[in-house]
């Protein structure tokens, strides 16, 4: 009988210490800086358009994956109390919260809301933040990102290694165009594909989230059509006045080899990493950039990267770029007529020279690789704040043309040689209206005045504001004329 009773009391102490042990265990808060959070996702995307005011709600779950309990002392959104979102941590809503603890290999729910009117235009065209996450010394977080004003929104649907993220927006043989009825909001990469083409129409407005760009892979086809009235504007998402001017917001434009012409027309393309980089990525296929009254501005690394490829430019304006208003690389072929380049690039120490011409490159291993070079740069102005705005990288390897015909140039090369340089004169202030506001209009007293090439300028009669320039044509993308008004 007694063995019986002690038998029992045992049964009932393993049984006690077991529950104790077990309350302690998960009692027992892991502190290890190795312990990291799971996410259902790492965005919250609010994908509606709205056409009202609203508010949508998402959620995400918060899973603890190791077998004790953890406490994460902070989950905070980003933007504090300027946030547009709101949260909801297991039932509590707030902006902060500390010493959230979720139990061993569990998970919590966060509600996050956002509430948007549509047609407020001081809104960027994207709205983010993110919920910032500290456990055990470990800062995680997730994206929030709404729409903010009512656009038509390409969104990535491709994630592949050493690919940005992308979404092809006209397939092989597919034909698309980009209308002006609503701005464009590109969020990653827009490509068209060979064969594909994008035509975009006259006042259309696409507008960059950071890091995203448009793609025209080989064989594809981009037509630009703006005009004088209406032009084409490529740009950033954030429409705040802070970030009017503010270079590097979005990527670049990219245009590889293609079979027939890619023709830009009458655009704005401002704020950037790259404006147009144009190149060959396999072959020559006879393509060619025809570029033509076109602003690009405000890039933090160049207006125009090229790799051996053709283009033909007519009244364009290249201006205030962090690294190069123009590098023409590896050869190739181009035609620069009636051209302004100003560089006075402000945003950090600009140390490269606003025009390089090269036709090689060398390997890890020393081989030099040459290619043909022919580059015409008729009644144009390259100026800039540096003692030397011109570079000549030219390698004998290969056939290296180049002229510069009625120019004024910023640079110490010599420019006595006839064959190169016919009619140049240098390092004499072109006299803009007020280049810290981007405005390279002629002031009346600029030595560029009636000092271009009448037969030049019959080729491209009329300026960038539709100006004649045919009688007494100025060196620049803008003709000086006292009647006219300026911007």
């Amino acid at each position: 009988m007694l063995s019986k009773i002690f038998n029992a009391l045992l049964a009932v102490t393993i049984l006690v210490v077991l529950i104790i042990s077990s309350c302690k265990k998960d009692d027992t808060i892991d502190t290890s800086p190795s312990i990291t959070l799971g996410f259902s996702s790492d965005t919250i995307i609010f994908d509606t358009v709205f056409s009202t005011i609203g508010s949508i709600t998402q959620h995400i779950t918060i899973h603890n994956p190791s077998n004790n309990k953890i406490k994460i002392s902070s989950i905070s959104l980003a933007n504090g109390s300027l946030s547009r979102y709101s949260i909801n941590v297991d039932g509590v809503s707030g902006l902060q919260f500390s010493d959230v603890e979720i139990p061993g290999n569990d998970s919590i729910y966060i509600f996050a809301r956002v509430t948007i009117d549509p047609n407020d235009e001081s809104l960027p065209y994207i709205v983010t933040d993110s919920i910032v996450f500290q456990t055990n010394g470990n800062l995680q977080d997730v994206d929030l990102v709404a729409w903010g004003q009512t656009a038509r929104f390409i969104l990535w649907d491709t994630d592949r290694p050493n690919l940005p993220r992308y979404k092809i927006v006209a397939g092989e043989g597919v034909d698309t165009t980009w209308t002006s009825d609503l701005p464009i909001v590109v969020y990653g990469y827009a490509i068209v594909d060979s064969t594909g083409s994008l035509t975009i129409e006259a006042g259309t407005k696409i507008h960059f989230h950071s890091g995203s760009g448009l793609w025209i892979y080989k064989g594809g086809s981009l037509k630009v059509n703006g005009t004088i009235e209406e032009p084409v504007i490529f740009q950033g998402d954030r429409l705040e006045n802070y970030y009017s001017d503010l270079p590097g917001q979005w990527d670049r434009i990219w245009l590889n080899e293609g079979a027939i012409n890619n023709e830009i027309n009458y655009a704005v393309i401002r704020n950037g990493f790259i404006g147009i980089q144009a190149e060959t990525l396999q072959e020559f296929m006879g393509n060619q950039l025809n570029l033509t009254n076109t602003i690009i501005e405000n890039m933090s690394g160049a207006a125009i990267l090229t790799r051996f490829y053709q283009i033909a430019s007519t009244n364009c304006v290249f201006a205030n770029c962090g690294q190069y208003a123009l590098a023409l690389t590896l050869g190739g072929a181009y035609d620069f007529r009636q051209t302004t380049i100003a560089n006075y690039y402000n945003y950090g120490l600009r140390q490269t020279q606003s025009v390089v011409l090269n036709n090689y490159i060398e390997d890890n291993d020393g081989t030099i690789y040459a290619y043909p070079m022919n580059a015409n740069f008729a009644n144009t102005i390259i100026y800039g704040n540096r003692d030397e705005e011109l570079a000549i990288d030219a390698n004998a390897g290969d056939e290296f043309i180049y002229t510069f015909d009625h120019c004024l140039l910023k640079t110490s090369l010599d420019i006595s040689d006839t064959s190169n340089y016919k009619s140049c004169f240098k390092n004499t202030n072109p006299l803009f209206v007020d280049y810290a506001v981007n405005n390279y209009h002629l002031d009346s007293l600029s030595p560029a005045i009636d000092a271009g090439s009448i037969q030049i300028a019959t080729t491209v009669p009329f300026d960038i504001d539709g100006v004649s320039r045919i009688e007494s044509p100025d060196l620049g993308a803008y003709e000086w004329v006292p009647t006219v008004e300026r911007k």
